[in-house]
């Protein structure tokens, strides 16, 4: 995709007036940061039959615990226009057996696709997505283990109608027992692709969550194959926001849609003990950074960005954290070109270092190294330095 530099708005509109803005939303609006364009008033009059056409998905895999009631809360919308196609990637739970159950009482609605052999995550989610319909404005995928509240859709397509730019949508969102993604000054349905990408790498307002929480434009799907790219796993979800708002705008409801799971096995859950955070935003940074950014401020932003990051390993280093958190660190760090050999690298850890010695944390840090020193040293000990006991002391 051909990178498009950032130019000021012709309003004259500025970053730096989001922070003044969520106090006063009307001088957001006056200097032009938001462009409303019509107003989300909720209403409950369905919408008629020439409803944009909507192409539901959820791809699953051995989800026999959840699909029920992922299937069940699309069933519930208040939205009738839509289909809903359910891709199986060799699931060996009853996961089938629940997602034909329903197929057989909607034949209309929904369809079973199966892969013909188990593929891994990313491409199962790739895969599916040429399931969708040709006829279908926007699609919605929601994972199988999370679930939509009734008026998703509704609201959802009713946001991304208001204007032909939009080719994103977002909401508030369930994370497990926590509201998300909140930030936007209300009302603001309407917001520019390049002020979303500023707030994040300028003000760190995250609007993207899990696949669930967007509705997306469906040509916006059909221009990329494959549409989630491998680079960027496992954070492959924002990296395609990114792109996309290069080329689109993003409409936004004030409202919580869609419910994400957080208590379950997944690809996030087993990286979220790992200080993701740091290297999530340098990542995009790198990547995305000056499609939004002036020059000025990429640099400025990469050099603070850096410098997080190299204070999160060194107090690691510190606490002796152990070979998982190293491996998915040294892994990241290799994939946006970082190395040991470098002396950019060993000037920001020198930094983190620097930073760390005269930091509050590092009392606490120390200790949780000690601790951690010292429980390995007992394991040791009991491993190599102790007897070990006869396998059959009867016979002694």
């Amino acid at each position: 995709m051909a990178s498009r530099s950032w130019q000021p708005a012709s309003s004259g509109c500025r970053v730096d007036l989001y922070l003044a803005g969520r106090a006063n939303p009307d001088r957001l609006l006056s200097y032009g940061f938001f462009e409303p364009v019509k107003s989300l008033a909720v209403n409950n009059t369905p919408m008629d039959s020439h409803s944009p056409f909507v192409s539901v998905l959820t791809p699953f895999h051995n989800t026999q615990d959840y699909l029920a009631e992922c299937i069940e809360s699309i069933l519930k919308q208040t939205y009738d226009n839509w289909e809903y196609v359910l891709v199986n990637n060799c699931s060996t739970d009853r996961s089938v057996e629940i997602a034909e159950h329903y197929v057989r009482l909607h034949p209309n609605k929904l369809r079973l696709e199966h892969n013909k052999t188990l593929v891994p995550q990313l491409q199962n989610y790739n895969g599916a997505l040429q399931f969708i319909s040709r006829e279908s404005k926007y699609c919605k995928i929601v994972q199988a283990d999370d679930f939509l509240l009734p008026e998703c859709l509704r609201l959802m397509v009713q946001a991304a109608e208001q204007d032909p730019t939009i080719g994103v949508v977002g909401s508030y969102s369930l994370e497990g027992r926590y509201v998300a993604f909140d930030g936007l000054p209300y009302p603001s349905p309407f917001v520019t692709g390049t002020a979303i990408g500023r707030l994040y790498f300028l003000n760190d307002l995250y609007l993207f969550g899990s696949p669930t929480q967007l509705l997306l434009r469906s040509d916006l799907i059909r221009q990329r194959t494959p549409f989630y790219d491998e680079a960027y796993v496992p954070f492959e979800d924002a990296a395609v926001a990114f792109e996309l708002l290069t080329q689109c705008n993003f409409g936004f409801v004030h409202q919580v849609l869609t419910f994400t799971r957080r208590d379950n096995p997944s690809m996030m859950g087993a990286i979220a003990i790992l200080d993701y955070v740091e290297p999530f935003n340098l990542m995009m940074l790198r990547s995305f950074g000056r499609n939004y950014l002036s020059s000025v401020e990429f640099e400025e932003q990469l050099q603070n960005k850096e410098r997080l990051y190299a204070d999160v390993l060194v107090n690691r280093a510190i606490c002796l954290r152990g070979r998982d958190f190293w491996n998915f660190h040294r892994g990241m760090l290799k994939r946006m070109g970082y190395s040991l050999n470098s002396a950019r690298s060993w000037r920001l850890l020198l930094s983190g270092l620097n930073t760390s010695l005269f930091s509050p944390k590092t009392a606490g840090n120390f200790q949780c190294g000690f601790r951690r020193l010292t429980g390995m040293t007992k394991r040791f000990a009991k491993k190599v330095l102790l007897p070990k006991k006869l396998t059959n002391p009867s016979r002694v």
